[in-house]
């Protein structure tokens, strides 16, 4: 018996220790031709084990099963694909062998390229798995909806809608936010890289930065800065209050604290009551600076198109007789074939902004209704001014199922004199027909990249 009892122990010994030692292979995902690594790729086996490429393109496989055996990996991303085969499956064949780096590529089939996600947990957890890009460290932000972002006192501010976080399923509702460099980006292809400076409490945890009084979350909207008469520079922003199941309830202007690092309510704008059930004009979306050819300088509020403009000034943003409201078109022309693309109708739609290589204002847009998702289709069009005509339409982006909503553009992440144009959107399955949430990318951020001389854009250019 004793023998038996140290003969069993010694078993038990041996076998954690064999199994813990097992190296992953790295699989590395590339767009074929470029070689960038491609992030958000799925990689599925027959018996349905799934794989998704971090933004290093890498998958990290490790499964018993599959290492030493040939295996057959089903290959599915957004705009992204591998030809099929006879029987029409879509993949590779690979043999994962321990500590081994396969390589797989994908054929791009939209316009725009992935670059990679900017928020969440676990941007290159598949990579350092395999005991790369080890020096990314975790901010504790888990997910985060709808991008607001500014430069404003030598830095860019960003704001996000609902964070969510790891400790509970409830978060942070009443925007997160943080500060960058002007210019965030380490490099201008993948893998991306993109740190924020959050802001924290005295406890070294997240916090809000538009705790406004009331019920439910607080989301903010139309946040630009503008200098006041003393020329000093404002950071402001448009808020609404929310209860229930998305009411409106309450609308008001704020003003940043520049000591507390908080939005702080200047005026309330609008409580919704029997006689007043529905917000007045207000400054929405994404601000846009403009100015018209008699030399003035305005603030469009614009979603995409110009809803709202007010004179540049933080006096002029306050004072409700200083706005005009604008009418902003709803629809336009497919440039192949010359069919309607209709605009989503909500706060989530897209922006736009003067492109100087193009020397035309630009928009990324959503169209509501696109195929083959409802509310993850993306158009690219252009205009000689930001008030329109707007010309034909470009599909950029699809999505085979999720929703991507509130593009906003980044017209100055890329050098002067370049083509390049980033815009950035939330990646979810909310609102769409997906049953299942992709992880650690679900309700996230993700950027991408256009290149304008793409002639696959000429249908959009005059």
């Amino acid at each position: 018996m004793r023998r038996r009892h140290w003969l069993l122990v010694g078993v038990m010994w041996v076998l954690p220790m064999g199994i813990g030692a097992v190296e992953p292979c790295r699989i590395e995902v590339v767009e074929k031709g470029t070689g960038w690594p491609v992030p958000l790729v799925e990689l599925t086996t027959t018996h349905h084990v799934r794989f998704i490429s971090d933004n290093a393109g890498v998958v990290a496989v490790d499964q018993p099963e599959l290492l030493g055996r040939e295996t057959f990996f089903h290959v599915a991303a957004d705009g992204y694909g591998v030809a099929p085969d006879a029987f029409g499956y879509r993949g590779v064949r690979l043999r994962p062998e321990s500590g081994g780096t396969l390589r797989v590529e994908v054929e791009r089939t939209m316009v725009a390229r992935r670059m990679g996600r900017l928020t969440g947990a676990g941007i290159f957890a598949e990579s350092q798995k395999t005991g790369r890009d080890l020096d990314w460290e975790e901010s504790g932000v888990f997910g985060c909806d709808s991008v607001q972002t500014v430069v404003h006192g030598g830095r860019r501010h960003w704001l996000w809608g609902d964070t969510t976080l790891p400790g509970y399923p409830l978060g942070i509702f009443d925007s997160l936010g943080a500060v960058t460099a002007v210019q965030p980006l380490e490099r201008l292809e993948p893998p991306l890289r993109m740190s924020f400076e959050f802001y924290r409490d005295a406890n070294g945890r997240l916090r809000g930065i538009t705790p406004m009084p009331g019920e439910g979350p607080t989301w903010a909207t139309a946040m630009v800065s503008l200098p006041d008469r003393d020329g000093r520079e404002r950071l402001v922003c448009s808020y609404m209050k929310v209860r229930g199941v998305l009411e409106e309830y309450e609308w008001g202007l704020a003003v940043w604290d520049e000591e507390g690092k908080r939005f702080e309510r200047l005026k309330v704008m609008w409580v919704k009551s029997e006689r007043a059930l529905k917000p007045p004009p207000l400054p929405r979306g994404h601000g846009v600076p403009w100015t018209d050819e008699g030399g003035k300088r305005w603030m469009l509020f614009a979603n995409p198109f110009p809803t709202l403009k007010c004179p540049a000034t933080f006096e002029a943003w306050q004072d409700p007789a200083s706005w005009e409201v604008l009418n902003a078109p709803t629809v336009l022309k497919d440039a192949d074939g010359g069919s309607e693309v209709k605009l989503h109708d909500g706060v989530h739609s897209g922006g736009m902004g003067w492109h100087p290589w193009r020397a035309r204002w630009v928009t990324v847009f959503l169209q509501k209704g696109g195929k083959p998702s409802p509310l993850g289709e993306l158009w690219y069009a252009e205009a000689k001014s930001p008030l329109g005509p707007w010309g034909p339409a470009v599909k950029v982006l699809t999505h085979r199922s999720h929703t991507f909503y509130n593009p906003c553009i980044h017209l100055d992440f890329a050098p002067a004199g370049s083509p390049m144009l980033f815009f950035e959107g939330t990646y979810t399955r909310d609102f769409s027909a997906s049953a299942v949430a992709t992880p650690r990318h679900d309700y996230n951020q993700i950027l991408y990249r256009l290149d304008l001389d793409d002639p696959r854009l000429a249908g959009a250019q005059e």
